[in-house]
Formats: C-alpha cells, structure tokens, sequence
C-alpha cells in the first residue's frame, strides 16, 4: 500500500470503559500492526492499549491532524459517547480494515 492510502483519526481502548488513546496517521493498517506488536507509541505498549474503537477517514493529512488535536482536548465522555454510537460494544474494528 503507498504513503497516505488510509488516513485517518482513531480511538484505541484497552477494554470497554478503559484508558483511550487518540491518534492520527496516514496509514491506519499499519499503524494497527504497530500498535498491536507493541512498536505503536510508548503510552500504548505501557497500558496495553491496542484494541480499535472507532476511526474516520480523510482525503489528507491536515485535516486529520486537526481532528486529532481537537479530539484529544475533549472531555473522556464525549470519546465515550463517540464510540458507542457506532461500536457500542466495544468491539477491535483492525480485523474490518479494508484499504479502499
């Protein structure tokens, strides 16, 4: 896949109601892979982390980075209330990851 083929804003949990984790990137796939192998970032290896919420899409990486500032001066409910209006379980989304 080529640089900036999945761009997107996405939550991590480590279990329902648990500690989030906000972050951007510009190839979610991979950047699942890193998460998961314990390479993603320092704050997701230590409080295991790795399980996929929720995510959006974008066109380009500006966007998605302003999102992702904006998203992480939110209140935890609000992160919340996002995921469970469209995983209200909870559920690790990386296994419905399609490229396009």
């Amino acid at each position: 896949m080529a640089k900036y083929d999945f761009i997107a804003v996405y939550l991590l949990a480590n279990r329902k109601m648990g500690t989030l984790y906000v972050g951007s990137t510009a190839d979610l796939i991979t950047r699942m892979g890193q998460h998961k192998s314990g390479e993603g970032s320092v704050f997701t290896r230590k409080y295991g982390v790795t399980r996929l919420v929720w995510f959006d899409r974008f066109p380009e990486m500006p966007p998605a980075l302003h999102a992702e500032r904006r998203m992480k001066e939110w209140k935890r409910q609000w992160k919340i209330d996002l995921i469970e209006k469209s995983n209200p379980d909870w559920d690790d989304l990386t296994g419905s990851l399609t490229p396009y």
